[in-house]
């Protein structure tokens, strides 16, 4: 069982992932990695002596191949639990970010295709987590 929360003060050497809720004309931006059927939310993992919101621009663009884009940060959030990347099921952190895309380029990642959707999709790649960081934005107002 994965838990999220929306803790304040995360110090910023503490951020090891951005995640970015992405939009193009009203409708949600959604990737869908080459290996898998289901879809997320763009974002990933923090490069060394990259600064977070770097990490948001560069994951936006190369797994949706944004060239045109707003980009905001929103908040933090902590996963607690066994994950892929947390094996011994202790708290990672990470930046959430709001997007809107105003032009899309071509992708250069390991993503094949992006999704645009009016809702979140029906089989997420990390339905514990991105949909919780979707209601964060909603109940924000942010979307």
């Amino acid at each position: 069982m994965l838990t999220v929360t929306f803790p304040q003060n995360v110090p910023d050497s503490a951020l090891r992932f951005a995640v970015i809720l992405a939009t193009h004309q009203g409708k949600m931006v959604f990737c869908q990695h080459r290996e898998r059927d289901t879809l997320e939310m763009p974002g990933g993992r923090r490069e060394p002596g990259e600064a977070i919101l770097d990490t948001a621009r560069r994951e936006l663009q190369e797994e949706t191949g944004a060239v045109d884009f707003d980009l905001q940060s929103v908040c933090c959030y902590a996963v607690t639990g066994k994950t892929r990347y947390q094996e011994d099921g202790s708290t990672s952190w990470g930046l959430l970010c709001r997007a809107e895309i105003h032009s899309f380029g071509e992708i250069h990642s390991e993503m094949q295709r992006i999704v645009l959707l009016d809702s979140l999709p029906g089989r997420m790649t990390y339905p514990q987590i991105q949909p919780v960081l979707h209601e964060e934005c909603r109940r924000r107002g942010l979307i």
